[in-house]
């Protein structure tokens, strides 16, 4: 069992992709991460101006987006070889902590997940997230850029 980190991005689909072609019929969980829309305020900090919210609808809204990237992520992993089911956790605390903590729920052999390109810089580099899943994880990790992503590393190496 593997588990997939899946947000939606190139990276998170190159994973997928990589994760079907060398490990083609295992099972997989996609997991999808949600943030309750308070939590998102508390963070942008003190001076953001809310008025009036319905706090309970915008969290619904971010719950069902992140079951339909799951779910997007699951029917990418099917069609990529993988026998694969979609997952949704609300995050509590790091975004890391939420994947490790969904890697040892689903008792996953292995966690993949896509390293972010955002810039020629930083996609030289490995994301926050994957780093931080690297140096945390009691397991394997398989860390997969997308081709736009590995192209430009390997032309930095030249």
């Amino acid at each position: 069992m593997i588990l997939i980190a899946y947000d939606g991005s190139p990276d998170a689909d190159a994973a997928i992709e990589r994760a079907g072609q060398l490990l083609k019929g295992e099972s997989a969980t996609v997991l999808s991460v949600w943030e309750p829309f308070e939590d998102i305020v508390t963070r942008a900090g003190a001076g953001m101006t809310i008025g009036a919210i319905d706090w309970v609808a915008m969290d619904r809204s971010y719950q069902e987006q992140a079951a339909k990237r799951a779910e997007e992520g699951a029917e990418r992993a099917q069609a990529a070889g993988l026998t694969a089911e979609p997952l949704i956790q609300v995050r509590r605390g790091s975004i890391v902590d939420t994947i490790l903590d969904a890697a040892d729920a689903v008792d996953a052999d292995a966690i993949v997940l896509g390293t972010r390109g955002l810039n020629r810089l930083k996609s030289l580099l490995l994301g926050s997230v994957s780093h931080a899943v690297l140096q945390n994880a009691g397991r394997p990790v398989m860390v997969v850029p997308s081709s736009e992503v590995a192209a430009a590393r390997t032309e930095h190496r030249r």
